[in-house]
């Protein structure tokens, strides 16, 4: 049974970093692509970056590139969201994802960025 559990969420200031984690279990991240969203209140999710499934290629949207970065580690079957230099604006529930012909996601993590 596939599931995702994501943490690392919480209250931050501008300019702050968080590290967001996606526990996988079900499955290995090692041999899937996985992918991060958000959705911040009154608007859709958005596709924040994903991880090819060897890990060589990451990709992110405009608006966290060079801020964010995403990371897996094999050996406990998790992938990673580090966030830098965070702003209001990416105030949001973050999801985990793991693509396909059947969609899994995780329940989502708060982040918020405040001063």
């Amino acid at each position: 049974q596939v599931q995702l559990v994501e943490s690392g969420g919480g209250l931050v200031q501008p300019g702050g970093s968080l590290r967001l984690s996606c526990a996988a279990s079900g499955f290995m991240v090692s041999r899937s692509a996985m992918r991060w969203y958000r959705q911040a209140p009154g608007k859709e999710r958005e596709l924040v970056g994903g991880i090819s499934s060897t890990g060589s290629f990451t990709n992110y949207a405009d608006s966290v590139k060079g801020r964010f970065t995403i990371s897996r580690d094999n050996a406990k079957n998790t992938v990673y969201l580090q966030m830098n230099s965070l702003k209001p604006e990416d105030t949001a529930v973050y999801y985990c994802n793991r693509p396909g012909p059947v969609n899994y996601w995780g329940q989502g993590t708060q982040v918020t960025v405040s001063s």
